[in-house]
């Protein structure tokens, strides 16, 4: 059965962004690109929260065409282009670039998705993501620590009533400071 991986960048205090959303403090190199890259090229979708999925079909359809656009940068914008993608939205009416619009998080409609054959499925974004913790429908989370603190801003975890044990996979520490911290659930056998 496939998983949900929840991938994610933050500050050393937790936030995903700052409090204008800004994330220009992300230290995102090409080493730490080449290296999401090729986590993400094994997946079998891309699931993300309306503004997120905007964002990301606003620069990526055409990032090569940016001259500040590195290789790593255009390597991940054909993934992005072909990987199958869902957007949980209750607004948006459509959706290009090989998408699927779903309302709500229904767990019986994502355990479904999760028994289909195919690579897992990468989750983005932190009101998406607490929806399916809500849900218990997480199975994996990459977390990459950047090496600076913004002071407020969006945090990643909200709170919470619900304990989820898990288990460390792995860690990666990148040449610029950001550290990958790798957890599974608590009780999954999966290996790497």
């Amino acid at each position: 059965m496939r998983k949900i991986v929840l991938s994610m960048s933050v500050s050393l205090d937790g936030f995903i962004e700052g409090p204008d959303r800004q994330i220009g403090w992300h230290m995102v190199d090409d080493e730490l690109h080449r290296y999401v890259n090729e986590q993400l090229r094994t997946m079998g979708a891309f699931m993300s929260g309306r503004v997120t999925h905007e964002l990301m079909a606003e620069f990526w359809p055409t990032a090569e065409a940016d001259p500040s656009c590195t290789g790593p940068m255009a390597e991940f914008a054909g993934i992005w282009r072909d990987k199958p993608k869902i957007v949980f939205s209750r607004t948006l009416e459509r959706a290009d670039w090989n998408t699927v619009i779903m309302r709500d998080v229904v767990p019986e409609e994502i355990r479904a998705l999760k028994a289909q054959p195919g690579g897992d499925l990468a989750l983005g974004g932190a009101d998406l993501a607490a929806a399916f913790m809500q849900h218990d429908l997480v199975d994996e989370y990459r977390i990459y620590v950047h090496p600076v603190l913004i002071g407020r801003g969006k945090p990643l975890f909200g709170p919470s009533d619900t304990k989820t044990d898990l288990r460390l996979a792995g860690t990666r520490t990148f040449g610029n400071g950001v550290v990958l911290l790798h957890y599974r659930r608590a009780g999954d056998s999966a290996t790497g």
